[in-house]
């Protein structure tokens, strides 16, 4: 297909405020019509095409499917921040995005249209930058709290969450509302909800994680991405993103 999707992974240094770095070209005259899921992380785009200039664009968390257009002759490289990179490194809340975008111009300012040319150069000059911005103290309760959310995959209760970090669910809650828009258990739902990708992509279409049952695994999926389970296992037209297949890059 002309959509093409290159990921690498982050080193070890930034591993608590990176999921990944990816690159998504586009070398046909036309635009690809795209969904693109919730997945939980906050991604922050650099792209150009031939219709459209360089640009900065940082995408809050998303809570339902977009539909999308990849515009045609067009790069865009990317960095899938966890959470923590909120506070730490964005340092700046993203509730006002929620399902949403904007455009950037600083913290990233110095990574110019050039930083499209090579993504291996792009990951370098980013994760360089990502390590100048790293605090030297930070609240390891919070960084804590998010690893045992994704260690989890998002099936762990908001109690036991509390317990493990000594910080009540009232506090998280208000933390996570302040800077992500959303309450920690519908986090959860998001993140579970992409723990579900690897297995829909091969076919296991019945609950994996902390699922009540077949229906109740049904229901989710389709208020996350508006399609039943086999559909999205079918993706027609490649047009579930983060459901295609991409070359992978260790780091």
């Amino acid at each position: 297909m002309s959509v093409t999707i290159t990921a690498q992974l982050p080193e070890a240094s930034i591993a608590n405020f990176v999921d990944s770095f990816w690159a998504l070209y586009n070398t046909d005259d036309v635009g690809k019509n795209l969904i693109v899921l919730p997945d939980g992380r906050i991604d922050l785009l650099f792209s150009k095409s031939a219709t459209e200039p360089y640009h900065i664009t940082l995408l809050g968390i998303a809570t339902q499917p977009e539909q999308v257009v990849v515009a045609p002759h067009s790069v865009s490289f990317a960095i899938s921040f966890k959470l923590p990179a909120i506070e730490y490194i964005l340092k700046s809340s993203i509730s006002e995005i929620l399902d949403n975008a904007k455009n950037v111009t600083q913290t990233f300012s110095h990574i110019d249209e050039t930083a499209l040319d090579d993504f291996d150069t792009f990951c370098k000059n980013a994760t360089k930058r990502i390590k100048e911005l790293i605090p030297v103290n930070l609240d390891n309760r919070k960084i804590k709290l998010f690893d045992l959310i994704y260690t989890a995959k998002g099936n762990i209760a908001i109690k036991e969450l509390s317990e493990k970090v000594f910080w009540s669910s009232r506090q998280i809650n208000r933390y996570f509302n302040q800077q992500l828009g959303i309450p920690l258990k519908t986090y959860c739902s998001i993140v579970r909800f992409r723990a579900s990708f690897e297995h829909i992509k091969n076919g296991k279409l019945f609950p994996e994680g902390n699922y009540t049952d077949q229906s109740h695994f049904i229901k989710e999926i389709k208020k996350l991405s508006g399609a039943l389970p086999k559909d999205l296992y079918k993706n027609i037209n490649d047009r579930f993103i983060q459901l295609v297949g991409s070359s992978n890059k260790g780091n």
